[in-house]
């Protein structure tokens, strides 16, 4: 009903599609109504999986012609790719996946597409589904405003519009229709992906509409014999005919597809405790049985030795991610902290586990640690994060019925009552030291890692805890320390470990842990040593709580770590690669950018990669996390990860070998270092026995390292000339020292949420990123060196805001004109499961 130009934006440099409505059918009211209707519809959503529009006016030009400017999309529709016969089962879930998450976001904001067909959905180049044509779309809600409810639409109760095939029964009856019609659509849509033919056809339109209402279309496993009985069951449930049988919630599609995607990969099993945590090679038969367990197990896989699959119970319903949640008191309600809908400060809510829906409470912005017998409640506010996961804030007590809050520490990373609520146990962030206190003011131990999670024993005579070796990674194990502080190593190894708490007796620790990447399960360990595995599930699980009958308090999430690119020309490129790509360092012409993969994709290690700005195919070069690029392009600095002491490696971007540097005592951290001009020497941060962490200097070619800086003062953003570092002490205070050794000069003009990130070539500005690792805009600073003069350079955001909960810069080129920065998404949901045994 448009026509359809390619432009430029001259503001911003980038090319854009505009949908204009001709002359000749803008006199139409039907046409017209029907025209503002789609941009009206897909103006107050902001998803990927949606086309993005970007303005809407009226051509002032004569003609009157009413225009609407979209994001320009290069590839082809879903029909096109159709054409070429039935798509594989991977293929059909992850395109089925995109195109639920899609329709969960226009669900959300109260708008029911009513004309989804492969027509309708476009496939790019890199493989993103966007759904296209909102023009039949009925606005339901409006979230801006109460007027929009009653907006007219572009039909009238009793006429059938759509697309006939995709249409739902209730639609081809004429009746309302709602999110359902579009689920109905969607899944004669998957259908036809795994079918190659469409699921409702006939000789004629009478014959079509008569068995979409009367016939169920052919069974997959007669077309498709690769089709599991699982997603199956999935397509036949969004093809009910009775709208009141089918899925009420395209997210809840999007989550079981997800669910059977988990399938295609199974797990590496976690074994017997060990030093190390060991990936043994699963057998065909142990992967089939893996998969029957996921399908009758429902939405979660669980694997269970000699015990039932728990049932989940949901507790929240709202789009974004939870920050933390605990039990109340009776184990009849909980309380949770929750960033929602785009929400840049998370908020408290408290929910009944009968009752759905939450109650938002008067109370400071924070996360939930621990609740007390007595009904008061501590929270962690204004928290920063210093390197990684590791972060610092102020710990409050508040009510749990809400008001004032009243403080109580100062730099605290977790706290946790006793059961008698008599005692404090605060882990504490001393400089770049932590400490466990046990009770408040009794130090247990320190370590040059870090600390979080910790639990009180349910008799109050040990805390555990997650011990973190690495700075600010979340690699690491479970460890239990007693009131004499005598430490004990339970479980070590893991790529990731966040939650953990006491099963109700007290005779075995639940926490949450995996092997590889972050899609942690739930396990249990006894203080003796003695692990067995409780649970898993496709996707990423986080232990918040255990109460007194043995039900577990579980955040599921998917998460993921982007990258994006804004290059000179003002265009910017998502470049992320796998599921965590974290970006790192840019050439100094800003061609190139070398970046790790933390997640699954970059195994229990990690990996390096070597990715062309222009969006080429990422290379991967090695284990370990990149922290420093040649001025030559011809090697990255790597620090393998998850080994203590974490030695380094050089890893050749071309031909060559990579050549581990000596081993020494080092702790090296996976933190920005530099390569030094003549290209024989590197900058970087590490920590040695019994000291804590430095900047330091060490020839490749041998030697020992030599100490850049005192003992607590981190950091090396290099001068171009090679003589100075930036680095920052536990005063949270900047400095300038010289490599080679003289007395250092503070650094004017620097907040203490500034990361420096790279030095002008001409020395007389330095860029830095303001950082408080929550925020959802992240902004570019340069600074000038001699004054302290400084002024905003970039300013940018992620496109779909939502989960979203840090953007940050770590990369500008000496110009100022390319710059990288990640940003990390987190969708995720409470649930209660029935008790673990």
């Amino acid at each position: 009903m448009g026509e359809v130009y390619r432009a430029k934006d001259p503001r911003l440099g980038r090319d854009v599609a505009i949908k204009v409505l001709p002359a000749s059918l803008s006199s139409d009211p039907d046409r017209l109504k029907r025209f503002a209707q789609e941009a009206r519809a897909a103006g107050v959503l902001n998803h990927p999986n949606i086309t993005i529009v970007y303005d809407i006016g009226t051509d002032d030009g004569g003609a009157g012609a009413p225009y609407v400017v979209q994001e320009l999309l290069e590839g082809d529709t879903l029909r096109a790719e159709l054409a070429a016969g039935r798509f594989s089962p991977r293929r059909s879930i992850e395109c089925g996946i995109q195109i639920a998450q899609g329709l969960a976001a226009a669900h959300e904001k109260g708008i029911v597409h009513r004309d989804l067909k492969p027509e309708n959905l476009f496939v790019t180049r890199e493989g993103r589904i966007k759904i296209l044509d909102f023009g039949l779309a009925k606005l339901t809600q409006s979230p801006e405003s109460a007027s929009a409810t009653n907006v007219a639409t572009a039909t009238e109760p009793g006429v059938v519009m759509g697309t006939l095939g995709y249409m739902s029964p209730e639609q081809i009856k004429a009746k309302p229709a709602d999110a359902r019609s579009d689920i109905f659509a969607f899944g004669a849509i998957l259908y036809e992906m795994l079918a190659g033919q469409r699921a409702f056809r006939g000789d004629s339109a009478g014959e079509t509409m008569a068995a979409i209402l009367k016939e169920d279309p052919p069974d997959l496993s007669a077309t498709n014999h690769d089709v599991a009985p699982g997603l199956e069951r999935i397509v036949r449930h969004c093809l009910e005919k009775n709208p009141e049988r089918r899925f009420q919630s395209a997210s809840d599609i999007a989550f079981d597809l997800e669910t059977l995607s988990g399938l295609s990969t199974p797990a590496p099993v976690l074994q017997a405790p060990s030093v190390r945590w060991r990936r043994p090679a699963l057998l065909a038969a142990a992967a089939a049985a893996f998969a029957l367990a996921g399908l009758l197990a429902g939405r979660f896989l669980w694997t269970m030795p000699a015990a039932s699959a728990p049932a989940f119970h949901r507790v929240t319903y709202r789009r974004g991610y939870m920050r933390s949640a605990r039990f109340a008191p009776d184990g009849h309600a909980v309380f949770y902290a929750a960033n929602w809908d785009g929400s840049e400060k998370p908020e408290l809510f408290t929910a009944r586990l009968d009752n759905p829906g939450s109650l938002r409470l008067s109370l400071p912005p924070g996360s939930v640690e621990s609740i007390s017998g007595s009904g008061e409640m501590l929270v962690l506010s204004d928290e920063l994060f210093s390197v990684g996961y590791a972060h610092r804030g102020i710990l409050r007590v508040a009510p749990l019925s809400g008001g004032a809050a009243r403080d109580l520490a100062e730099d605290v990373a977790g706290a946790d009552w006793s059961r008698d609520g008599k005692s404090l146990a605060i882990v504490r962030a001393a400089g770049w030291k932590y400490r466990l206190e046990y009770p408040a003011g009794k130090v247990l131990y320190e370590t040059s890692g870090w600390i979080s999670h910790p639990r009180v024993s349910p008799r109050g005579d040990a805390v555990a805890f997650l011990d973190h070796p690495q700075f600010g990674d979340d690699a690491g194990g479970v460890s239990l320390v007693g009131r004499d502080g005598k430490k004990k190593t339970l479980t070590n190894g893991a790529s990731s470990t966040q939650g953990l708490a006491w099963s109700p007796s007290g005779d075995e620790i639940w926490f949450t842990a995996s092997e590889a990447g972050s899609n942690r399960v739930l396990f249990a360990v006894t203080p003796s040593g003695r692990r067995r595995l409780l649970a898993r599930s496709p996707g990423v699980l986080t232990l918040e709580d255990v109460s007194a009958d043995g039900h577990a308090l579980m955040t599921h999430s998917t998460e993921r770590i982007g990258m994006v690119g804004l290059s000179a020309d003002g265009k910017d490129q998502d470049l992320s690669w796998l599921d965590w790509s974290r970006a790192g360092m840019l050439s100094d012409d800003g061609s190139t950018l070398v970046f790790t993969e933390e997640g699954e994709g970059g195994g229990s290690g990690y990996s390096v990669y070597l990715r062309k700005m222009d969006g080429s195919p990422a290379l991967r070069l090695g284990e370990g996390e990149g922290i420093a690029f040649s001025r030559d392009g011809k090697w990255v600095l790597s620090a393998l990860a998850g080994r203590s002491p974490a030695p380094l490696i050089l890893l050749p971007t071309g031909i060559g070998d990579a050549r581990p540097l000596p081993a020494d005592s080092i702790n090296h951290d996976a933190v920005r270092g530099a390569f030094l001009p003549d290209g024989r020497r590197i900058v970087f941060t590490g920590s040695d026995a019994g000291h804590g962490r430095r900047a330091w200097v060490q020839d490749l070619e041998g030697g020992k390292a030599r100490p850049i800086t005192p003992e607590g003062v981190v950091g090396s953003v290099l001068s171009p000339d090679g003589k100075l570092i930036t680095a920052r002490g536990p005063d949270q205070k900047v400095g300038l020292y010289p490599v080679d050794g003289g007395s250092p000069r503070p650094l004017p003009g620097l907040d203490p949420n500034d990361q420096p990130l790279r030095w002008s070539e001409d020395q007389r500005f330095l860029f830095v990123s303001y950082d408080t690792r929550q925020a959802t805009t992240a902004r570019i600073y340069r600074v000038e060196l001699a004054t302290g003069r400084r002024e905003l350079w970039k300013e940018f955001s992620q496109r779909d805001p939502t989960g979203v909960s840090r953007i940050s810069g770590t990369d500008i080129t000496p110009d100022g004109k390319t710059l990288v920065f990640s940003y990390s998404q987190r969708l995720s949901d409470l649930y209660v499961t029935d008790v673990v045994r």
